[in-house]
């Protein structure tokens, strides 16, 4: 009982205590997020990104397993999420931020840390590489997916895709890496993108209380039982087949593979409808339904994800 109180006092609590500040902010003052929105899209999700891939410590081999890994599960997450949203009979918008907030697990400022505490530096290291190749998911796949949902689609939507910097921080990583010129980590360049990709997880906690602060949950909660279940049942369920069938030569990968898609869902599909998206669900902006979405997932996650690192420790699976 000790370790796991020590997972939530470590790895969730922080969580939410930041987002309770931007909720208190978002309480107290008439804030606009769309600014915030901007500047998470265009410099601090990019900065971050980029510096986690450029540094990871794992092989390259355990690189191309775990990245084939992440995008055959979100991939088969969006079908099986518009699969669920079409048999409802939902339709846009709700069914683009359906998909979105069922595939897109919040595997960095919920994921990085957890990983780490239950299974130390490889636990860590995956984790980032599982954020990073997520990241360039959500920010084509992703954004095209929110662009449908605000009506455009086809070439229109794509286009949306091409807009986005971190993809290209993602290429000038991988660039960098193949051709040996990624500083030391203690250079001043790179303690820089550091810093300002760090930035990024607060402000998106922050952003997220703030949208929280003026969500009617009531209006919107029973919208979300189907996301509920396929974020913090189904996509679990999903993380430990795909991970069985790629079969990862290191167990500790393998385990934080599943837990990072045992994740909540992610705070980043708010901050792409808030920006690509528009209409209304149950009568309120979409965007609240996601922020609903992601405040109940994450209360949900707390004794779910202390469930999944019992199995993974006791060692079942892997």
């Amino acid at each position: 009982m000790e370790s796991l109180f020590s997972i939530f006092a470590t790895a969730i609590l922080p969580i939410l205590v930041v987002g309770a500040v931007g909720f208190v902010l978002g309480r107290a003052k008439d804030i606009d997020t769309d600014p915030l929105n901007t500047v998470v899209v265009y410099i601090l999700a990019p900065a971050l990104v980029f510096h986690s891939l450029a540094t990871t410590t794992l092989a390259e081999s355990t690189l191309v397993q775990v990245a084939g890994a992440v995008t055959v599960y979100h991939l088969v997450m969006i079908v099986v999420a518009e699969g669920v949203g079409r048999a409802f009979s939902e339709r846009d918008p709700l069914l683009s931020a359906l998909v979105l907030v069922s595939a897109f697990p919040n595997s960095g400022n919920y994921g990085v840390p957890v990983s780490n505490f239950a299974f130390g530096e490889t636990g860590r290291a995956t984790a980032v590489l599982f954020l990073s190749v997520q990241g360039v998911l959500i920010y084509t796949v992703g954004v095209y997916i929110a662009s449908r949902g605000g009506g455009a689609s086809g070439l229109a939507g794509l286009k949306e895709v091409f807009r986005i910097p971190l993809v290209y921080a993602v290429i000038a990583a991988l660039l960098a890496r193949g051709l040996g010129i990624v500083p030391p980590a203690d250079a001043t360049s790179m303690a820089t993108l550091k810093l300002v990709g760090d930035a990024s997880i607060p402000v998106m906690l922050i952003i997220l209380g703030i949208q929280l602060a003026r969500t009617d949950v009531g209006a919107t909660l029973r919208t979300v039982g189907v996301v509920t279940t396929l974020k913090m049942i189904v996509a679990p369920v999903i993380g430990v087949g795909v991970a069985l069938v790629v079969g990862f030569s290191d167990p500790a990968v393998a385990k934080t593979f599943v837990l990072e898609s045992a994740m909540p869902a992610a705070v980043t599909p708010l901050i792409l409808v808030a920006e690509f998206a528009e209409g209304k669900v149950a009568g309120v902006p979409v965007a609240e339904f996601v922020s609903t979405a992601v405040f109940v997932t994450t209360l949900v996650s707390i004794p779910i994800l202390t469930a999944v690192i019992a199995i993974l420790e006791s060692g079942l699976l892997f």
